[in-house]
């Protein structure tokens, strides 16, 4: 799915990313954009001392890899891709460009420096458009930067050292990676925090806007005064692109953006019209549905763990080591080429970044589990909602054929099978955002905790690496638990985790000084919340506290604590 509009401009356009950078892929992946990856050749031996600036020096090496890559291509194919992105991401403390330390001793010189300072760091991008004809090439750069502005807790020597043995700062601008065991270090960020990671997204987007959909001077609003003349908005006066830092050019216009479709809002006399409130988001909900399906059945086939395991392949490869139609397997290929799953290059199909970490059958944090149990219980359920909203009742019936009224029961404990199955699937769906939850609140005054639901242990393993001190009891089915044991991982704090079996709205609780509920709460109707909010009441001790969170599945946490409910 496109998620910002502009990328659909670039649907049937050939675009090149100069860079090898996983992290810049994933990114652009995760947006929408197609793209072929061509790492660049460019030296990047330019002077630093030399440039002004150290985002003039990024900015600079941007545009050097993509216009290296945008030759090289024409040369080669006598045509050139119509559009190369190339991007240099520095980290600057004090006007002095860091770059990636040589050995451990260098590491520790450079993150010494950024203990407890604020740094810079910088993205310079380019965006070159290509246009070859009569064998000659065209070649039109645009280029800014960004600036996210990052500052580092005082470090200690233990930690300084243990960040160092881990291997992560050695190929690393700056000596550490945000994304990464990184984000420990870091204490505040302001701006974008994808252009720490590598590429600034949303600057990038709205460079596209302009490139390719300017508006039109009728389109824009005029501000009329009586002693003023009429200008194009003020919108950006004190924001030119190369304003220094601290002058608004590192970062676009800051006020809130409003909502799709409400721009003329203030106007009561003017109407909606195709041009002012185009129909993208409602076509992308229309046609929501075929994503997702496509996702099923590539994770179905096992597409991707074939494509780890022997690619890159052709079309016609994957089609026969599938047992599958060409035609029909192609074509599949290529949608999961466009969602940014696949990369399609003259080699074949092979698997993107993205792929490579969440849809791998038996990755580290797999989602395969959790797509199969959509595929197999949440299609089916949701092909009733209507019915559902009707008749205000579960469809166990209509959707799985059974008369069941423990739709749970029914559908994820029929037979072992199927309960490893789910139990995977809530395995890598909590793994994926374990530590963001448990990093929501400083919890380490609390010595035991009692994680209610809590499946295969993956938060309360989470929770006992976070907190060396604490405890942790998983509370959960019997027939949950017998199984736990093949989620075990490896590791000092396993010895923290502990696992009781038991029915939450029957038997007795653990003792705990902290109850969690972790996407518990939404899959139950309001008196079953009530009844288990209250028998963890009737369990609780003066001061214990009770911790519920939730996410949706682009794993942004919502989590809340507070005291047990009366």
């Amino acid at each position: 799915m496109v998620l910002y509009p502009v990328m659909r401009k670039l649907l049937d356009k050939r675009v090149v990313l100069a860079s090898a950078s996983p992290r810049r892929q994933e990114i652009l992946s995760h947006a929408g954009l197609r793209f072929t990856v061509v790492p660049s050749k460019f030296k990047e031996n330019l002077s630093k001392a030399s440039f002004p600036t150290p985002y003039a020096y990024a900015m600079e090496t941007a545009k050097q890899k993509a216009l290296e890559v945008a030759r090289r291509m024409h040369q080669k194919d006598l045509r050139a891709p119509d559009i190369v992105i190339g991007a240099d991401t520095i980290v600057a403390l004090e006007g002095l460009i860091l770059e990636k330390p040589v050995d451990k001793t260098d590491a520790y010189s450079m993150l010494s420096r950024l203990s407890g300072k604020e740094h810079s760091v910088f993205t310079g991008v380019a965006i070159v458009q290509c246009s070859s004809q009569g064998g000659g090439l065209d070649l039109d750069v645009s280029e800014f930067y960004e600036e996210t502005r990052v500052r580092f807790s005082q470090l200690s020597e233990e930690l300084l050292w243990e960040y160092i043995h881990s291997g992560e700062p050695l190929d690393k601008a700056g000596g550490y990676g945000i994304q990464a065991l990184g984000g420990v270090l870091v204490e505040a960020i302001h701006g974008d925090f994808h252009n720490v990671v590598g590429f600034p997204l949303n600057r990038f987007c709205k460079k596209l806007a302009e490139l390719y959909h300017p508006p039109r001077p009728e389109d824009r609003p005029r501000e009329k005064q009586d002693s003023i003349p009429a200008v194009d908005t003020f919108d950006g006066l004190g924001d030119s692109e190369g304003a220094g830092p601290g002058q608004g050019g590192a970062r676009g216009d800051r006020r809130r953006p409003r909502a799709p479709g409400r721009e003329h809002a203030k106007d009561a006399d003017s109407k909606p019209s195709v041009e002012s409130v185009p129909p993208t988001a409602v076509l992308e909900l229309i046609d929501g549905y075929k994503v997702s399906k496509a996702l099923f059945t590539a994770c179905k086939m096992k597409l991707f763990d074939l494509l780890r395991d022997e690619g890159p392949l052709s079309g016609t490869d994957v089609a026969r080591k599938i047992g599958a139609s060409e035609g029909g397997t192609g074509q599949l290929l290529d949608v999961c080429a466009g969602l940014g799953l696949l990369d399609k290059t003259e080699g074949g199909y092979s698997n993107t970044p993205l792929a490579t970490l969440y849809l791998l059958s038996d990755g580290e944090y797999s989602l395969h589990s959790l797509i199969m149990t959509q595929e197999e219980v949440g299609w089916p359920f949701f092909s009733y909602l209507d019915f559902a909203v009707r008749e205000g009742t579960v469809q166990t019936q209509r959707a799985m054929g059974t008369a069941g009224e423990d739709h749970y029961q029914e559908c994820f404990y029929k037979n072992r099978e199927k309960k490893l199955q789910f139990m995977r699937a809530m395995h890598g769906h909590t793994k994926v955002a374990a530590r963001q939850v448990a990093t929501a609140f400083d919890l380490s005054g609390f010595t035991s905790a009692c994680d209610l639901g809590g499946s295969t242990g993956a938060l309360a393993y989470e929770l006992a690496r976070q907190y060396p001190g604490l405890k942790v009891t998983v509370f959960d089915l019997p027939e949950v638990i017998e199984d736990a044991v093949l989620f075990k991982p490896h590791g000092p704090q396993t010895g923290q985790v502990s696992f009781v079996p038991g029915d939450f709205f029957r038997d007795t609780l653990p003792e705990a000084d902290l109850y969690i509920l972790s996407k518990i709460l939404h899959n139950w109707p309001d008196d079953k919340v009530h009844q288990l909010l209250s028998r963890i009441s009737r369990s609780c001790k003066p001061g214990t506290q009770v911790a519920a969170s939730w996410w949706r599945n682009s794993c942004w946490t919502r989590t809340s604590a507070g005291p047990c409910p009366p």
